[in-house]
């Protein structure tokens, strides 16, 4: 007997989807208008609204053989949460964005709301989805707007680094990228089409590092922390160590040397891989790290420095780093790769 075929975005139409949205984010709102109307009402405490935007699209971000609704609603929430925790914020709202084609199981729509609101009360719990919107699309693209409030401190930003800081980080750094080698090395057909994950095929540590690339769980709360407790620059790990460590050397005029010695964990994934949405902050020689974060080297002084040129920003254990050392989607993604 052929089973019935699922209610798709097509069938439902726009008014009654957002009516299921609705429902499966209920009772969340934090905001002094909700979701419903033409625009949310947030109140800020103190005046300013700390603000970042992410777009997840199918294919470069993400793939529906290996997600589900769930999935991609907790990912498309915490990739966004790290970056307003990445600035010493403590994130309040989410603004979403869908662009969904017709064929999308309604289902799986309703999965994506619950993922969103499960990310958000347990990593950032005060924040909730308050808007957003709904369109049409071939290709399936989740773009998240989130925004965060300061609580009287100061932002941390990427340019504060200073000789002599310690570099630290918190949260895991490379199981994201191993999570991704497993599943194009194991859940690819001959043909190089993404297939379902069989989780009975994998190991524990296998399977702890594929859930780290598909719902990735950084460590919103240690942002705020950082900042109370003087962190001089901070920034979230999404393209890789070494790229983002340069980009918060290239910002701050100093060179960051990462040592293995300090956090046997640096190894050649950690350096590369991204997506693990880690803490990457310095602090001033001699403070005592916030619990949760460890250190993996020191900010020296950038000798002959020319903003035009990155190389020499970033050292391992004193030596270039040499190549790219990260994720550049413009570069790096390939659409024959599935």
């Amino acid at each position: 007997m052929t089973p019935p075929r699922a209610q798709t975005v097509g069938d439902l139409g726009e008014r009654a989807l957002l009516a299921r949205i609705f429902t499966a984010l209920a009772g969340s709102s934090r905001a002094l208008v909700g979701p419903g109307d033409d625009a949310a009402v947030l109140a800020v405490p103190d005046g300013r609204v700390v603000v970042s935007t992410d777009t997840l699209v199918h294919g470069p971000d993400f793939r529906l053989a290996w997600s589900s609704g769930f999935d991609l609603g907790w990912k498309a929430a915490a990739v966004n949460l790290a970056d307003i925790a990445a600035m010493g914020a403590r994130p309040t709202a989410l603004l979403v964005a869908l662009a969904l084609p017709d064929d999308t199981d309604v289902a799986f729509v309703e999965e994506l709301a619950r993922g969103l609101r499960a990310a958000c009360d347990e990593l950032a719990p005060g924040s909730a989805v308050e808007g957003g919107d709904l369109t049409a699309s071939d290709t399936l693209t989740i773009a998240v707007t989130v925004l965060g409030v300061l609580d009287g401190s100061g932002p941390v930003l990427r340019s504060g680094a200073r000789p002599g800081d310690t570099v630290a980080v918190a949260g895991a750094l490379g199981a994201a990228a191993r999570g991704l080698a497993v599943l194009f090395d194991r859940f690819r057909d001959g043909a190089g089409v993404p297939v379902a994950v069989d989780d009975s095929a994998l190991t524990a540590e296998e399977r702890a590092d594929v859930r780290a690339q598909l719902r990735p769980a950084p460590p919103i709360a240690l942002g705020p922390v950082a900042a109370r407790a003087g962190a001089t620059a901070m920034m979230d790990v999404s393209d890789g160590l070494l790229l983002d460590a340069r980009r918060m050397a290239e910002a701050s005029g100093v060179r960051i040397d990462l040592d293995p010695a300090l956090d046997e964990a640096l190894d050649e994934i950690a350096l590369r891989g991204g997506e693990d949405h880690a803490l990457l902050a310095c602090f001033a020689p001699g403070a005592a790290l916030p619990d949760g974060f460890r250190p993996i080297g020191r900010v020296h002084a950038r000798e002959g420095h020319d903003e035009t040129d990155a190389s020499g920003a970033v050292t391992v254990a004193g030596a270039p780093a040499t190549g790219p050392g990260g994720w550049d989607p413009h570069r790096d993604w390939d659409a024959a790769r599935g």
